[in-house]
Order: structure tokens, then C-alpha cells, then sequence
């Protein structure tokens, strides 16, 4: 496997925990993270050896979603790349954690907010920690969900849940995210990597079975994820070219409340 950017990637005992590593910047996403990313979950995809896989990030955060400083998504000229990002980056990662047979197991160490919520609840089990939160984000800055939340979110939580996260964009503490659905288990800190991987290992030394279930109920358990990924695709593209968008990125960088107009 070639050297990773902005990502560690560790395989112990049937395990791989891949840890996003720009903790400068909650880890947040840029083109490089993604397609760096997506490599090493091709060359793990391969691996027998591996049985399961851990996602966490480094520091405080185990995600604060698309880096909107990225100049490769969102160059400060004011045009933007997010229809590119999405078909060639998201859309490929949510894919690959969704229907690969090896079960994902989300430590999330920390803030998971936008994609990184995405990222979280498109992995099979989350164990959060006590100080963790999430949040959609997408609506602050005048776009919709993405990274397969319209499909992952209304199934762990149901609809109207998955609606109020969405259009309200509150804060989610760890102990309202365990209420709701959307943990595993909610453990101290200084134990959810190691919690993570202890779970992981179960599967790992699990029969072959496992990924048959994980493939069988995603198939029975209705929708299709990849026709889900494309209405995605075809909303956020619309939403991108509001000048809501445009005042909500300015405003975001400004650090400042946006002025929404609803255009």
C-alpha cells in the first residue's frame, strides 16, 4: 500500500483502523484526504487478511466534513468543484463502506459533522464517545445533505428525526445521539478506539457468514443506495448554484451569521 495522505492506516489481528490524520483541521476533508482515502480502502477491499475495519480521527474531532478552505473543491475565486468532489470522492467512499462485506466500525473520537456525519452513520456500528457530538451542518451553509445521509440517517432514526437533524442542523450531544438511535454504545473517551477495535475483532474472527448478512440486509432492507447517491448528487448540484451557497460559504469563512434570502 503507498504511503496514505492525511490518513494513518494500522492492521492488527484481522483489523485495519484507519485514522484521518489532519487534526489541525478536525480533520476535515479536502480532494487529497478523499482520494488518498479511497486507495487505501481499494488495497484493504483485497486484503483477505482483513476482516473489518475501524474509522477515527486524530485529535479532538473525528470529522468536521468538507475542508472549505480545500482550494481543489472550493477555490477563493468564489467558484466552486463540489459536483466533481461528490461524483469522484463521496459519492466512491460511501459506496465502498456501505457495500463492502467487511463490517466498519466508527470510533468517533470527537465532533462528526456534514460528511463526517455521513461517514459515521454510513459505517455498520458507531461507538461514540461520551464527549462526542454530531451535526448535519448542510443547511448552514445552504446546501443538502450529502455523503449518503438522505439514505443512512431516516434508517437508523426514521424520518422525522432524520428531518429535524437535517433542517435544524442543532448540535447533537453523545447521550441525545444514543436516545435517538444513532450509537452503538457510548463509552469515555480514553476508550472508544480500543472499544472500536474490540468490536472489530469479533467480526474478524467471525465466520465467513458475516459478510453475507451485511450484504443480504442492505438489499432487503429496502432503497438503493447508489440511486440514492444520485439524487444526492442532483440536489446538492442545484443547491451549489444558489447564491445562498455562495453567501454561506462567505459567511462561514467570515465567521459571521448568513443572511439567507431563500435564492
Amino acid at each position: 500500500m503507498s504511503a496514505p495522505v492525511d490518513h494513518r492506516v494500522e492492521i492488527a489481528d484481522g483489523v485495519a483502523t484507519i485514522t484521518f490524520d489532519r487534526p489541525q483541521a478536525y480533520n476535515a476533508f479536502t480532494v487529497d484526504l478523499i482520494q488518498s482515502l479511497l486507495g487505501s480502502l481499494k488495497s484493504l477491499e483485497r486484503d483477505a487478511s482483513v476482516r473489518a475495519v475501524v474509522l477515527t480521527g486524530a485529535g479532538k474531532a473525528f470529522c468536521a466534513g468538507q475542508a472549505l478552505d480545500d482550494e481543489k473543491t472550493l477555490p477563493s475565486d468564489g467558484s466552486h468543484a463540489l459536483f466533481d468532489a461528490i461524483e469522484r470522492g463521496y459519492d466512491p467512499l460511501i459506496t465502498a463502506i456501505l457495500t463492502s462485506e467487511k463490517p466498519f466500525v466508527a470510533a468517533v473520537n470527537g465532533v462528526a459533522a456534514g460528511a463526517g456525519m455521513g461517514i459515521a452513520c454510513a459505517c455498520d456500528f458507531r461507538i461514540v464517545a461520551e464527549t462526542a457530538s454530531f451535526t448535519t451542518a448542510f443547511v448552514k451553509i445552504g446546501l443538502v445533505p450529502d455523503s449518503g445521509l438522505s439514505f443512512t440517517l431516516p434508517r437508523l432514526i426514521g424520518y422525522g428525526r432524520a428531518l429535524e437533524l437535517c433542517l435544524l442542523s442543532d448540535k447533537v450531544d453523545a447521550r441525545r445521539a444514543d436516545a435517538l438511535g444513532l450509537c452503538t454504545k457510548v463509552v469515555p473517551a480514553d476508550q472508544v478506539v480500543a472499544d472500536a477495535q474490540t468490536l472489530a475483532g469479533r467480526f474478524a474472527r467471525g465466520p465467513r457468514s458475516v459478510g453475507y448478512i451485511k450484504r443480504e440486509l442492505l438489499r432487503n432492507g429496502g432503497g438503493d443506495v447508489r440511486a440514492a447517491l444520485d439524487f444526492e448528487l442532483q440536489l446538492q448540484a442545484a443547491a451549489a448554484e444558489s447564491a445562498d451557497f455562495t453567501e454561506g460559504v462567505a459567511a462561514f469563512r467570515a465567521k459571521r451569521e448568513p443572511g439567507f434570502r431563500g435564492a
